[in-house]
């Protein structure tokens, strides 16, 4: 397990810390877009492009990144 992450950490060009933080801060947005299109399943009128654009803006970033 170690050796694999060590090679995925190597993969990306990012220490621990790094990797960490990436991965909080994408993880944290996938979670609030997701209430946000729940939100907007219930109400229409709320949202209406929040979450797709969120979405947009981590595809970009991870390719980016990476």
């Amino acid at each position: 397990m170690i050796k694999k992450s060590q090679e995925h950490l190597n993969s990306v060009n990012e220490s621990y810390a790094e990797h960490m933080s990436v991965a909080l801060k994408v993880g944290s947005k996938m979670i609030t877009s997701g209430f946000m299109a729940l939100i907007h399943g219930l109400i229409p009128a709320i949202f209406e492009k929040n979450a797709s654009n969120r979405i947009k803006e981590l595809h970009n970033f991870i390719n980016q990144k990476r």
